[in-house]
């Protein structure tokens, strides 16, 4: 992957390019400083979010959260016809990416990524956009792909549940994509990115709030379709002994409609199965989006695109034979976080 990562410092310049792993010797003080303690951030520019993490590192341990701020944009909802993200969209975007940015900025972070995925990706116009980005907001883009995007969460999905899931199937529903990847490894054997994303579906299947059975139905069709190129693309690789679903779209359809079972330590084990997603996603689409925000687990920034995500991820568990998936809090930004940590 090729990565372009300015570090901001104190003074509000950009550190040498960190992207490559690192080459510093033990006498550089490097392996020191994460042996004590690092402080590493991520900011992510999603389709629907721009999320700010900040966590504390030591080698050989977990990441601790110590500062979380989010953003909800919506970003779909600023594409023309053309795919092009509009004005109105694009000073969105950068008031709150500044914001983001200038919290880092204060934290006196040892490491810092601003990764960008499918929305800025794909926009007709993303290029211009991400240059006035980097330009006023004074940051380095890191662009994913949809396979990178794949991959970073394989491998926060991999360290979750550890080496006993055996083969994972990890399910990933953003808000402009789908990522699918399987594999017995921290690297999956096949990693694939799919436009079937909620926000995107939402934008481009339901034209009314709530949505008709008509344009339910046509989703559905869509997502098969797109579906059926992807079983065909993972089947070789094997049956999955762990299917696993992240994403706060799944994270949200598994509060709503899942089961908390005891897990490892003091962690619930979140469920969700195919026959309960299906049983909730009828009612789900018979309310309006302010209706839904009265539901446990469906937050104010989801109320849209819940029903869309509901319907990608019970044809996805459909296409490729999945009765039931376990629920990871780790995904994407945890994932590149990790990879961060494994770089030093």
């Amino acid at each position: 992957m090729t990565s372009s990562i300015a570090r901001p410092q104190h003074d509000g310049t950009a550190a040498p390019e960190t992207g490559a792993p690192s080459t510093a010797r033990p006498e550089d003080g490097a392996l020191g400083a994460v042996q004590h303690g690092t402080r590493l951030g991520v900011l992510d520019i999603g389709s629907n979010t721009v999320h700010l993490l900040i966590v504390d590192v030591r080698l050989g341990g977990r990441p601790v959260p110590q500062r979380s701020h989010k953003l909800t944009l919506r970003l779909m909802r600023y594409l023309g016809e053309d795919g092009a993200i509009d004005d109105e969209g694009v000073a969105a975007l950068l008031s709150a990416i500044s914001e983001c940015a200038e919290i880092a900025r204060g934290e006196h972070l040892d490491d810092f990524v601003v990764m960008a995925t499918s929305a800025l990706r794909e926009a007709s116009n993303g290029e211009q956009v991400i240059a006035r980005i980097e330009r006023e907001a004074k940051v380095s883009l890191d662009i994913l792909s949809g396979p990178d995007e794949a991959r970073l969460t394989f491998l926060a999905v991999r360290r979750w549940f550890g080496w006993s899931a055996g083969r994972i199937l990890l399910l990933d529903i953003g808000g402009g994509s789908l990522e699918i990847a399987i594999g017995q490894d921290e690297e999956p054997d096949v990693a694939l990115s799919v436009p079937l994303g909620a926000g995107r579906s939402t934008v481009g299947f339901f034209h009314a709030d709530p949505p008709t059975p008509q344009d339910q139905r046509a989703l559905r069709l869509y997502a098969k379709g797109v579906l059926d190129d992807a079983v065909a693309q993972v089947k070789p690789f094997g049956h999955a002994d762990h299917v696993i679903g992240s994403s706060k779209t799944i994270r949200s359809l598994a509060r709503l409609a899942g089961n908390l079972m005891p897990g490892v330590g003091d962690a619930d084990r979140a469920v969700l199965t195919r026959k309960q997603l299906d049983d909730w996603v009828p009612r789900l689409a018979k309310m309006d989006a302010a209706s839904r925000a009265a539901l446990p687990g469906i937050t104010p920034d989801r109320t849209f695109q819940i029903v869309a995500g509901g319907i990608v991820l019970s044809e996805t568990m459909r296409a490729f034979g999945v009765k039931q998936l376990d629920v990871s809090p780790w995904a994407l930004r945890e994932g590149r976080l990790l990879q961060m940590l494994d770089r030093v």
